[in-house]
């Protein structure tokens, strides 16, 4: 019986070993989810991806890219699968197949200490003549074209350039992505802006993999699944995010 086991043991070990790899696309620009510290790509998607590998017996191929060459490498075959704190919005699931969401997100507002008492209140992003700064192309380019119809909009090519126009009073707010305000607590020479912490919005975020792929997605599932029930996500978005809101099983 002994030497049975041992041969299936080294069966198994032999297959994780050969397995292919599983190709991990992100952009390592987008701190905490994913970023470059010390010539390595890290953050709360890197774990992530390390822990599905374990699941499913497959070496993890991190493919750090810029965000915009994302999907087109997904659609490519240039990797498998997109780890890279993708919101799910009905144009992306036109051209990707997403897994359940593994996070609850959201905008937020982003603002100098000194007009904490102006914006205490959430309806007071909705006032008119208030200067909100966004990013291009963005869901919080998106809200605001929608939901801030009197305000001044700006645009800023990062959240750095929106960051010195808080400072240089050339805007009142910066909407951005729910883990720019994560990482904003957490950043000592930032301690001079503060978010409000409230969504304004309400974003899923899913791992996508390529249309039609849904051997690969089901796997994917099936291993949120047990990273949910097993505490293994809690316990890698609590290690990265100081502030979260994390999403049930169904």
């Amino acid at each position: 019986m002994k030497k049975h086991l041992v041969v299936i043991a080294l069966g198994l070990w032999v297959t994780s070993a050969w397995a292919e790899a599983l190709r991990v696309g992100l952009s390592p620009d987008y701190p905490p989810l994913a970023f470059t510290e010390e010539g390595r790509v890290v953050g709360m998607e890197a774990d992530h991806a390390t822990a599905v590998g374990g699941i499913l017996g497959r070496p993890v191929k991190l493919v750090p890219m810029s965000f915009e060459q994302l999907l087109p490498a997904l659609q490519a075959g240039e990797v498998d699968v997109l780890m890279s704190g993708l919101s799910v919005t009905a144009r992306r699931s036109e051209q990707v197949d997403f897994t359940e969401p593994y996070l609850l997100v959201g905008q937020m507002a982003i603002m100098h200490r000194d007009k904490i008492a102006r914006f205490a209140q959430p309806w007071a992003v909705f006032r008119e003549g208030v200067r909100v700064g966004v990013e291009p192309d963005t869901t919080g380019a998106d809200f605001a074209a929608r939901e801030l119809p009197d305000a001044a909009v700006s645009f800023y090519a990062d959240p750095e350039q929106a960051f010195a126009a808080l400072r240089a009073d050339r805007i009142d707010l910066y909407i951005h992505d729910a883990p720019t305000s994560w990482q904003l607590a957490n950043s000592a020479e930032n301690d001079d802006l503060i978010s409000t912490y409230s969504p304004l919005t309400e974003e899923m975020l899913a791992w996508a993999v390529r249309k039609g792929n849904a051997s690969l997605q089901g796997e994917l599932n099936n291993a949120l699944q047990l990273m949910r029930g097993n505490g293994t996500l809690s316990y890698i978005q609590g290690r990265w995010i100081p502030v979260q809101v994390e999403v049930k099983a169904p």
